[in-house]
């Protein structure tokens, strides 16, 4: 929405509207403007949850597992978790045989990977980036 647009619905000057998103940028509560795609409209057909559990929980085996998973694009977002596996990754390719070359060739060979659980989503129920801030 623009920031006139902004302005109208909160009863604020478009330039006092602008100056609050600055600083709110500025602080870091806004971190990035971005455009949201159909996965599948541009070919991603599968969305996957990978669980993923190391051996030894050493720096060294943890920090080079971090590092390979955020060199690969197919991998939208990690997280370090608690419960029976130590990260949760949310993952896209375009059909079983990526999926397929992504295990294997790519997450598999990382040094100190016990053990991988896929699950493939078959429906995504709810999907939202908004933050409920009230």
């Amino acid at each position: 929405m623009s920031n006139v647009e902004l302005a109208r619905r909160i009863s604020l000057s478009p330039p006092a509207v602008h100056a609050r998103i600055k600083r709110l940028e500025e602080l870091g509560y806004v971190r990035q403007y971005v455009a949201i795609l159909d996965r599948e409209k541009v070919g991603y057909d599968m969305l996957c949850l990978i669980n993923v559990t190391l051996q030894m929980h050493q720096m060294d085996n943890i920090n080079l597992f971090r590092e390979a998973v955020q060199a690969m694009p197919e991998v939208l977002e990690c997280y370090f978790v608690t419960g029976e596996f130590d990260y949760l990754l949310k993952v896209v390719v375009r059909n079983r045989k990526e999926l397929e070359t992504f295990l294997m060739e790519k997450l598999t060979p990382i040094p100190g990977i016990a053990r991988i659980s896929t699950s493939i989503v078959l429906t995504e129920i709810k999907y939202t980036t908004a933050l409920a801030l009230e």
